[in-house]
């Protein structure tokens, strides 16, 4: 039960409906067949939102889920490229380092050198560029080239992350009992109907 005198409400739709007291709002609630939940019990006075609440809960229990199945983590991955490479091969490599920047990891691409390859080092860091160029569109280039004894590296990072360590906040509702009135004004953020939920009553 809310316990708090008066409540600034936000109707099903969203629309400010204002500050009242919290028996005409609960009314309310009641009259059009919805519960009074709690969204921002720290603003002042407290936010409350009308909502069918077990409607509510399934559907945030479900985007919690549907988040954690998309949840990854960012992997390294590795392309390796010699400095003679053909075409063929060079587009396959360029395709190999698109699939893993389309799932968000990041890529290493290594020029081996061999012999005297390496007093050359001028057409490692033409063929990264030119790598760099040819996946331009899902990453890049997150560190350049850098000669490291007989390999020169880049690495590339992705432009399209899509659930990359990215989690909805599990947070449960809490109880009247819980929440004291403080200063603040979350009515604004209240609108969002993905808030979690504090307190939920009358239905």
């Amino acid at each position: 039960m809310i316990r708090i005198p008066q409540v600034r409400v936000v109707d099903e739709e969203g629309n400010q409906l204002g500050v009242m007291p919290t028996p005409r709002a609960l009314q309310l609630a009641q009259e059009r067949g919805f519960d009074l939940v709690e969204v921002a019990p720290m603003a002042n006075p407290p936010v409350t939102r009308l909502l069918d609440f077990g409607q509510f809960k399934y559907e945030q229990a479900r985007k919690d889920k549907e988040a954690r199945r998309h949840q990854r983590s960012v992997e390294f991955k590795e392309v390796r490229l010699r400095v003679k490479i053909g075409k063929g091969d060079f587009d396959t490599k360029v395709r190999r380092a698109i699939h893993f920047l389309e799932q968000g990891d990041r890529v290493k691409v290594t020029v081996q050198f061999r012999g005297r390859e390496v007093s050359h080092a001028y057409i490692g860091k033409d063929l990264l560029d030119r790598f760099a160029a040819s996946v331009e569109d899902y990453g890049t280039v997150d560190r350049p080239a850098i000669l490291e004894g007989r390999s020169m590296t880049m690495v590339l990072s992705s432009t399209n992350r899509p659930g990359v360590n990215v989690r909805k906040g599990d947070a449960e509702p809490i109880t009247n009992k819980d929440a004291a009135p403080a200063d603040g004004a979350a009515a604004a953020a209240a609108a969002d109907p993905e808030m979690p939920a504090a307190t939920t009553t009358g239905g």
